[in-house]
């Protein structure tokens, strides 16, 4: 049994405790006398792109759709982001936002010229999804927008009069053209993502030149009375970490946050990236390692961003993270459509736990994407829509937003697979403004059950009730036909033993306990 502490400190008077327990069983001691940082709620964000049929067809289908709708956008949809709490939006990319010019997307929709989109599937877009609509979309259900600029083939007055556009109060030429268009009163938004993807898709640019040009957009990106702009340059891909560095010591000095894109891939090769479903152990075994390596990247990055910012005051925002498998047999290749399956439900728990895990340094992550498009929470076909496991993981953890993260001390046993092994079990723990105390917890094994033993500090339980996700298959999934294969149930499987938190963690399942 290897030890697996989350934090680089250990309770040896409270382990010593666990001296007689099984091998095969884990320990934890949960210390809710040593609160670290706020999780922050932006955290659980997600990513909306102009991709395959995230934003036509799956959040927007117009007010003429008879398929039921409020404005244009799906009631069923809206109802699903309501119940999830979802506290950020990414939009409009991605890649897409390199080529994206807002101002084709304002105005009457009839009269908004369409546009090729040459990064998703060669399609021709309407325009009639643009600024109003997202920030309507917001407004809406109560969600922070995130606003990505087009510096790869937009021009520094193009993204200054778009933030005017959006958040001046003034009587000027472009606060005007939004009164012109229906909108007096401006919509505040704080999260503004200066490019995308700049080393790629975004511009090819080296970090050299990207951070002068970071520089040059966010000078004109302007603070309009109380809308006070958090600045997001683009950070590395994945493990990029001289990009990091770079950025860091030529801009960190005028941005709120880096960005961070990572993705997950069973193969680990682009060419042939695994199948979402009918996989075998292997193809699962793999994919749960790989993400694991989100916690060594955010730890890499989160140095090198130290040494220029010990005071941690520049974020470092993963808005771009999820699993990214081959697209479904007979689906657009540009469309990105996957199916999403307990699997998935699993990685994303892993990262949530990673996140909270970094949360003086990560306050903002968004999952690629939002509906039909990589991991995304929701699945529609014209009229019928479908939550995927991933969708119910988020809802699960939904308590940890805002709340205080709490140190947990584990020894796991190892989940070993061929001559490789990770984590069997993964755990995080909170307190919210309430008091109340989750405890998070993850078991990777797809074949058998651990019996988790938590003694408790700085908080006594007198009940305990939680919920599990889990299914019979390691690909189990939901479809349009059977929706709820894959959905959370109660869990009886934790009981108070002698002041001590026992639960009974079956094969493959996510578990969130109330104390």
């Amino acid at each position: 049994m290897t030890p697996r502490p989350l934090f680089a400190f250990a309770a040896f008077a409270l382990m010593a405790a666990f001296s007689s327990v099984r091998a095969a069983d884990a320990t934890l001691v949960l210390r809710a006398d040593q609160p670290g940082p706020v999780i922050n709620r932006n955290i659980y964000g997600h990513f909306s792109e102009h991709l395959g049929h995230c934003i036509y067809e799956g959040i927007w289908v117009g007010p003429d759709s008879p398929i039921p709708n409020t404005k244009g956008y799906r009631n069923d949809v809206l109802a699903a982001l309501k119940a999830l709490k979802v506290p950020v939006l990414r939009w409009p990319g991605g890649c897409f936002a390199d080529e994206y010019h807002w101002k084709d997307g304002i105005g009457p929709r009839e009269s908004r010229p369409s546009m090729f989109n040459s990064h998703w599937g060669g399609v021709v877009e309407n325009n009639h999804f643009g600024t109003h609509e997202f920030l309507d979309l917001c407004e809406m259900l109560g969600i922070e927008p995130y606003v990505c600029l087009n510096v790869g083939s937009g021009s520094v007055q193009e993204a200054m009069e778009w933030v005017e556009y959006m958040t001046s109060p003034a009587s000027s030429p472009m606060a005007n053209l939004r009164r012109a268009h229906g909108r007096d009163k401006p919509w505040k938004v704080t999260y503004l993502a200066i490019g995308n993807e700049s080393w790629g898709c975004g511009g090819n640019m080296t970090p050299e030149f990207y951070a002068d040009n970071y520089r040059r957009y966010n000078t004109f990106a302007k603070n309009y009375t109380d809308n006070r702009l958090y600045r997001v340059a683009c950070g590395p891909n994945s493990n990029d970490y001289n990009w990091t560095d770079v950025l860091m010591k030529n801009a960190g000095g005028h941005m709120n946050g880096l960005s961070l894109h990572m993705y997950t891939l069973p193969t680990g090769d682009w060419k042939k990236k695994g199948t979402s479903t009918g996989f075998a152990e292997a193809e699962w075994f793999s994919t749960l390692r790989n993400t694991l390596g989100m916690d060594e990247l955010v730890t890499k990055h989160s140095a090198i961003m130290d040494k220029y910012d010990p005071a941690k005051k520049v974020a470092l925002i993963v808005d771009e993270w999820g699993t990214w498998y081959d697209v479904e047999p007979g689906t657009n290749p540009g469309f990105l459509f996957q199916q999403n399956s307990l699997r998935d439900a699993i990685v994303a728990a892993l990262n949530f736990h990673i996140f909270h895990k970094h949360a003086d340094r990560v306050t903002m992550a968004n999952i690629a994407q939002i509906v039909n498009v990589l991991q995304s929470v929701i699945l529609t076909d014209k009229e019928k829509m479908v939550l995927t496991p991933t969708y119910h993981a988020f809802e699960m953890f939904k308590v940890h937003q805002d709340a205080t993260s709490l140190r947990v001390d584990l020894v796991t046993p190892d989940y070993a697979f061929g001559s490789e092994k990770i984590p069997a079990v993964s755990a995080s723990a909170s307190r919210d403004t309430a008091g109340k105390v989750h405890l998070s917890l993850v078991n990777t094994d797809p074949h058998n059950a651990i019996t988790v033993t938590c003694a408790l500090a700085g908080v006594e339980a007198k009940s305990i009730s939680g919920r599990i996700l889990t299914a019979d298959a390691m690909d189990a999934h939901n479809t349009f036909a059977a929706p709820d294969v894959v959905k959370p149930a109660a869990f009886s499987g934790a009981k108070l033993e002698a002041g001590k938190v026992v639960v009974a963690l079956p094969a493959k399942s996510v578990v969130v306990l109330e104390l």
